[in-house]
């Protein structure tokens, strides 16, 4: 269903930059999202690990400097 739906909206919209932003800004999206899940999950394994978070590792370290 989703591959039909796709393939209607390229045939009307041949050439439409419009629709090539809006793609290109979900993927954007999506990879933002991919990358603070990351973050987010090496943050909480430096908490377990050393009971700070990857901020307070930074801010000592700039704080010495």
């Amino acid at each position: 269903m989703r591959s039909i739906i796709l393939i209607m909206l390229f045939i009307l919209l041949n050439g439409c930059s419009g629709f090539a932003v809006l793609m290109s800004g979900t993927s954007i999206a999506i990879s933002q999202n991919i990358y603070s899940k990351a973050y987010s999950g090496v943050d909480i394994l430096t908490i377990i690990k050393t009971d700070k978070s990857i901020k307070e590792h930074a801010y000592e370290k700039i704080k010495k400097k």
